[in-house]
């Protein structure tokens, strides 16, 4: 549990910094050998665990506020893909915003699927890859 916690830690660390464009990235590095970087975070670590002068440089935060925080920065990468990709015109047609998206409750079906991405056994998707000759509906309105 407690490696759990500390891997989490390590994570939302890693999403502070690289929010104000730091850049870091995480390895395993055998102990006491010799390595200049680790023998100088040894150091540092034995000085702040017995150093009781040196102030806690962390706040605990509530598990609704970093999920909640989380949930936030995924949903704007994902509207930042979304918004970049060419792909899924028909969808976007339906869901620009992805948080307008993630608001509905909608039971996903095959033929919802086929209706949002234009995708499947519908007259204009077969006519498209020439599987049948007319994309005009029988009912003629569409």
């Amino acid at each position: 549990m407690e490696t759990e916690h500390n891997n989490f830690f390590i994570y939302i660390c890693n999403i502070e910094l690289e929010r104000h464009n730091w850049k870091i990235e995480f390895s395993w590095i055998k102990a006491h050998s010799g390595h200049q970087w680790n023998e100088l975070a040894d150091e540092l670590a034995k000085e702040a665990a017995t150093n009781s002068d040196i102030e806690e440089c962390y706040f605990r935060m509530p598990k609704s506020a970093v999920k909640s925080e989380l949930s936030e920065i995924s949903e704007t990468k994902w509207q930042t893909e979304w918004d970049r990709t060419t792909k899924g015109a028909t969808t976007k047609l339906y869901f620009s915003k992805v948080a307008d998206r993630l608001k509905l409750e909608i039971n996903v079906s095959p033929n919802l699927t086929m209706m949002v991405t234009g995708h499947g056994n519908i007259k204009l998707y077969l006519y498209k890859y020439k599987i049948i000759d007319s994309s005009i509906c029988p009912c003629k309105t569409g």
